[in-house]
């Protein structure tokens, strides 16, 4: 993924662009600065007729076209609106666009960065920052969700950066080796980590990591995942071979395919609110 930016973190400078209050929740499309000459585009909801500090969650999209649109509700699968869903439950949510997705441009090979992934991770560390500069949210119960691409940047999130105190992957990850049959295409072009062709030849067997390392790392801070038996992008059973007697992560099979059902997600939902509430 290439390192980990260092040195004084910018001020976000948030920005409201514009807002709407439902019945449940205000939610705001903002902008905030990741770092000197960028701007990130997100949805920003917060919860009305409850009482604050709220426990939050940094909500994170898969591959599609509208990006941070999806998990605030505004289009593409019902099923992946976890960012609407969760505020109107209480939680403080950030939805941010992933580079290159939704109203995002940014090139990071031209701003010095080795993958597109080690963007992203620091884009969501500074939406991190985000939810605890903001008064209405509990710093120390901030979690991380997401499908897809954001079931495994949620992972990549939590293992950089431990103020995630919950973690929850769907349809996010298996095994190198059952990826595709072992077939790492997908996984290195520049929307992810070109390295793994440039540097590892694409092969499996040469990788420097595995899932169950991510896994690992997170440990004791406790990871939902949500692996559908008939996905057919993340094989279930590398899934398993991950999180293989790792007591601190919690999996589900539903007979489905690469979607969030809504008995899991409602699980997942419950598993945050409880997680970070410090009642398990």
């Amino acid at each position: 993924m290439g390192p980990l930016p260092s040195g004084e973190r910018p001020p976000l400078e948030l920005r409201i662009l514009d807002e709407e209050r439902r019945q449940t929740d205000r939610r705001m499309l903002v902008s905030f600065v990741p770092e000197p000459g960028d701007r990130v585009p997100a949805y920003l909801f917060v919860p009305l007729g409850r009482r604050p500090p709220f426990a939050a969650a940094v909500c994170l999209h898969q591959t599609t076209a509208i990006g941070k649109s999806e998990p605030a509700g505004l289009g593409g699968k019902p099923n992946l609106h976890y960012a609407r869903e969760l505020a109107e439950r209480g939680f403080v949510t950030i939805a941010p666009d992933y580079p290159n997705f939704g109203g995002y441009k940014f090139d990071p090979y031209a701003h010095g960065y080795a993958s597109a992934t080690m963007k992203g991770i620091w884009n969501h560390i500074r939406a991190v920052d985000l939810l605890q500069s903001l008064p209405e949210v509990d710093a120390r119960r901030i979690g991380a969700i997401g499908h897809s691409l954001g079931g495994h940047n949620a992972l990549f999130l939590a293992a950089f950066d431990e103020r995630i105190r919950a973690v929850v992957s769907s349809c996010g990850f298996t095994s190198f080796r059952r990826y595709m049959g072992g077939d790492l295409n997908g996984w290195s072009h520049r929307g992810y980590m070109p390295r793994i062709a440039a540097e590892y030849g694409k092969d499996p067997a040469r990788m420097p990591f595995e899932f169950r390392d991510v896994l690992e790392a997170i440990a004791p801070r406790r990871v939902f995942v949500n692996a559908p038996l008939r996905d057919a992008n993340f094989d279930p059973a590398g899934v398993d071979e991950a999180a293989s007697g790792l007591a601190h992560v919690t999996v589900r099979h539903p007979d489905a395919e690469h979607d969030f059902p809504p008995d899991v997600r409602e699980e997942a939902y419950s598993f945050l609110a409880r997680t970070l509430s410090g009642r398990s």
